[in-house]
């Protein structure tokens, strides 16, 4: 652990700061390091990370965040609570938070050991690869983001249900109370997702003709304080209350799926798709960087590999000597992004279909082989730079929470329902949407999906198979002891994203907070350009590069919902929470 992290820390250890909820305090002497340019803005906000004793939790919502802790409180651990917040956040947070898509679970207990969950959704029994060409074989429009057919089989329920009955201490009712309380009593719309109920309107209009689902029973748009009740909603929850995940997969829940996904004839989602649903446990990626372990999500994530192929890709740089964002650091970090990713479009794909080479794409022998047409004078032209290879191969919406418990189990949970309130769809006498799912497959061979993604067979259209994802749920361990919990929404950024604040941390000296307010930038081999949030370059940094001829962009929006947890030298926990978003961080 290098100095300047070490600096960093020691202004943690005033015993006014120990207790729970009180935020770090930092010097300004600490900022100095982050940039040569006095007019560079490093941050996206001066927020404060949380400080706790005895537990933490960071989500994309307050109420959410709340709820996880209060689990905590009562003697829960790790995955009680996240399976507390993944319910909370289906009421509280409906354009990310679900029980109609899926996600990835990571877990690494007190003794060390880790495990991870693949509730990845999957493509219907009558999924096929060209289901959203027309007869000349071009993309139907929309066909796989919009509407009835864009759904995959969700994966949700039987996720939390899986992680429950192997880990869970608590009762399963217990978990299920707060949200179905939230649900019922109705939850206080922040600004932002009042906003975002109101931009989806009209689509929600269009798709559910008749629905009175997400719309403001004023007649009013939705504004900030106002109260959002979803009775329909809280009566499944009692259901999956009641009866576990054959509350959401079996009886009156699933018949109400069958009913709205396939009526006219639109969708393709079955009985028997939802019956024959299981998450399914996988084994953790478990790799290191340096003096670090790095334990992530396997395939069908990209995620995982991606980020140990952008750590190593890296390894060998002196990122903290050359600084944040020095012109050298940004163009070793665009280089390794572009091969990355030329690599996802190639192999990737789900593990159970297609034969994925985890292994050969994350030694550092393949890595190096990757890096020989680097080079320092000009930027490599993607055009250039295919997916690499191996002998003997055959050819911005989800959300993430991080937990970790008193007696150090952590989790990393990232779950979406794909693009903002996914397909739209809003399942009739359920009140919850439906994922959009299916656009991560690749619907054409080298077509760009709605995050640009390009993929090719290894992710192509299958019955029962699960599409290629991004999300990066991570757990970082440093001398055998758990050091960092890390993940972000954002569609393709994810991966970029996560690989940007575990570097803050770990070769920047960044607070944990420090970390996810730290301005970003991305690259994903196609479109060939990097873009970043304002202020996140400075102009020597962008004249250099440009004159190198790499094309930068200015991103209107921002980068990522990072929530994050961080364990300090004398074991207390610093929360993390994105500061571009509703996110909290909550400790106790």
């Amino acid at each position: 652990m290098h100095l300047r992290y070490l600096l960093s820390i020691c202004c943690l250890y005033l015993p006014s700061l120990v207790s729970a909820q009180k935020p770090v305090q930092e010097t300004t002497g600490f900022y100095q390091f982050l940039s040569d340019d006095p007019n560079q803005k490093s941050f996206f906000s001066d927020r404060k990370g949380v400080i706790a004793q005895n537990g933490m939790v960071a989500s994309a919502h307050p109420e959410a965040s709340k709820v996880g802790v209060e689990i905590l409180k009562a003697g829960g651990n790790a995955v009680d609570a996240a399976v507390a917040v993944q319910f909370a956040l289906a009421v509280v947070h409906p354009s990310a938070g679900n029980l109609g898509g899926g996600g990835f679970l990571v877990l690494r207990d007190k003794t060390g050991k880790s495990f991870s969950i693949d509730f990845r959704e999957k493509a219907p029994e009558k999924g096929h690869a060209d289901m959203y060409l027309d007869k000349e074989k071009n993309i139907i429009p929309n066909a796989s983001t919009l509407g009835r057919l864009a759904s995959g089989v969700p994966g949700s329920v039987a996720g939390m249900a899986e992680a429950h009955a192997k880990y869970g201490k608590l009762p399963w009712k217990q978990l299920l109370q707060p949200a179905i309380d939230l649900a019922m009593k109705g939850v206080v719309q922040t600004q932002r997702e009042a906003r975002g109920l109101n931009a989806v309107k009209k689509d929600v209009e269009r798709l559910n003709p008749g629905t009175k689902y997400f719309l403001n029973p004023s007649g009013k748009d939705w504004a900030e304080g106002d109260i959002l009740i979803q009775k329909d909603l809280g009566k499944v929850l009692k259901r999956i209350q009641k009866k576990g995940r054959d509350g959401f997969y079996k009886g009156k829940v699933a018949r109400l799926i069958v009913k709205d996904i396939n009526q006219n004839g639109e969708g393709i989602i079955s009985k028997n798709d939802l019956a024959d649903y299981h998450a399914q446990w996988r084994e953790a990626i478990s790799e290191n960087y340096k003096d670090y372990k790095i334990i992530t999500m396997a395939p069908p994530s990209s995620g995982g590999i991606a980020l140990i192929q952008l750590m190593r890709l890296t390894e060998s740089y002196p990122l903290r000597k050359w600084g944040w964002h020095s012109d050298s650091t940004i163009q070793v970090m665009i280089e390794a992004e572009r091969r990355v990713y030329a690599d996802r479009a190639k192999f990737l794909g789900d593990p159970d279909f297609v034969k994925v080479p985890q292994e050969t794409l994350m030694s550092r022998d393949y890595l190096a082989k990757r890096w020989t047409d680097f080079d320092w004078s000009k930027a490599t032209d993607s055009k250039n730079v295919g997916g690499g290879t191996l002998p003997g191969y055959e050819s911005l919406e989800t959300t993430h929470f991080s937990v970790v418990d008193k007696e150090g189990n952590a989790v990393s949970l990232t779950t979406t329902l794909n693009g903002g309130y996914g397909s739209r769809v809003v399942i009739k006498g359920g009140g919850f949407f439906m994922n959009n799912e299916m656009d991560d497959f690749s619907i054409k061979a080298g077509a760009p999906n709605m995050y640009g993604l390009i993929g090719n067979k290894a992710n192509a259209i299958a019955p029962g198979k699960r599409m290629l994802s991004s999300m990066t749920p991570t757990i970082i361990e440093k001398d055998g002891k758990l050091l960092m919990v890390v993940g972000t929404p954002g569609g393709s950024t994810i991966i970029t994203s996560v690989y940007q604040t575990i570097l803050n941390v770990l070769e920047h000296g960044m607070t944990m907070q420090q970390s996810v307010n730290a301005l970003k930038f991305h690259h994903q081999w196609l479109p060939d350009v990097t873009t970043f949030e304002a202020n996140a370059f400075s102009a020597a940094s962008i004249k250099k590069l440009q004159d190198k001829g790499y094309r930068l962009e200015q991103q209107r929006n921002t980068i990522g919902r990072m929530d994050c947890i961080l364990v300090l030298p004398d074991g207390t926990l610093e929360g993390g929470s994105d500061p571009r978003g509703d996110d909290t961080a909550v400790g106790y």
